[in-house]
């Protein structure tokens, strides 16, 4: 069994943080899920600056779930930098939204983006939406040498 990756999600919103760990909880993923709260908090993250710079406290994210709209530094931003740097740019990166705004998909598409999901509106649809995550990410895609993939955890 390989090791699993871990989860890097940038969302200012402690809601929303909280109820992605519960449907993460709820799928019994074995994943470690890590968040930060906005753009700049990511890139400290991803270049271990600041509060992250023991590589202990920031692992390597094997895919990073971003939001657009936060504070100081947005997900296009952030996303922007992450796909510029040659250090950063094939770790998957997966817009998680509650924007619809066409111009928004159009953009991070542009910049890289793999994947651009409008947040669900119900809890039951967001448990549904972190199993097809497992599914597809962690089971499925192949990814780039250095972002370990785990094994199946728990029923699909």
């Amino acid at each position: 069994m390989q090791e699993a990756i871990t989860i890097l999600m940038a969302d200012d919103d402690p809601e929303d943080c909280m109820l992605v760990r519960e449907a993460w909880e709820e799928n019994r993923l074995a994943n470690e899920l890590r968040f930060v709260s906005d753009g700049r908090e990511l890139l400290d993250y991803l270049h271990r600056r600041g509060d992250y710079s023991n590589p202990e406290d920031a692992p390597r994210p094997g895919l990073i779930l971003l939001d657009l709209n936060m504070p100081r530094m947005n997900g296009l931003e952030a996303l922007e930098q992450i796909k510029k740097d040659s250090c950063l740019k094939a770790i998957p990166v997966v817009v998680l939204t509650s924007s619809k705004a066409e111009t928004d998909i159009v953009r991070t598409y542009n910049l890289g983006v793999n994947s651009y999901i409008i947040k669900p509106v119900t809890f039951e649809k967001l448990v549904e939406l972190v199993r097809t995550l497992r599914c597809y990410w962690l089971e499925i895609v192949e990814l780039p040498p250095g972002n370990a993939r785990s094994a199946p955890n728990g029923p699909a």
